[in-house]
């Protein structure tokens, strides 16, 4: 059974998100940006409370903005899906979980060190240049149980 319910146009979607955000970074980066995807789509909570689908999560729009940089700024979201980062998609999708982005809702790239809160949620752990964040304590169950 997967993590979260999805279709193939959402396996889609992934890929070309974990690209356009994590390419530099590797297949274990393109899989770490998974995971906060799926996490958001799975959280019953905080900011993510109105989306429950892979594309609610990609398209999702706080403060006048997407939540993700590159729907708005990136040209490689908008390039073909490629095999690998389906197969990677697809992994997140159906089981693939690891710390730091375990649990993570958010993730960024500081242009220095990773601060030890993001809009006062908890430093995970790094990942090359990202940094990853996960929900205070009991604020955010649902998270943690997928």
């Amino acid at each position: 059974m997967p993590r979260v319910k999805y279709r193939e146009a959402d396996v889609d979607l992934m890929a070309r998100m974990m690209r356009a955000e994590a390419e530099g970074e590797g297949k274990q980066g393109m899989l770490y940006v998974g995971n906060v995807i799926v996490n958001r789509a799975i959280a019953d909570c905080l900011d993510f409370r109105d989306v429950r689908t892979i594309e609610d999560v990609i398209f999702q729009v706080q403060g006048n903005n997407y939540s993700f940089e590159a729907v708005q700024k990136g040209n490689m979201f908008y390039q073909r899906a490629r095999d690998t980062e389906r197969r990677l998609a697809r992994q997140t999708l159906d089981f693939w979980r690891q710390h730091p982005a375990k649990f993570a809702l958010w993730y960024f790239n500081p242009a220095g060190e990773c601060p030890p809160t993001w809009y006062g949620q908890p430093f995970t752990g790094q990942f090359k240049q990202h940094c990853f964040y996960e929900p205070i304590g009991g604020t955010c169950d649902s998270v943690y149980m997928n």
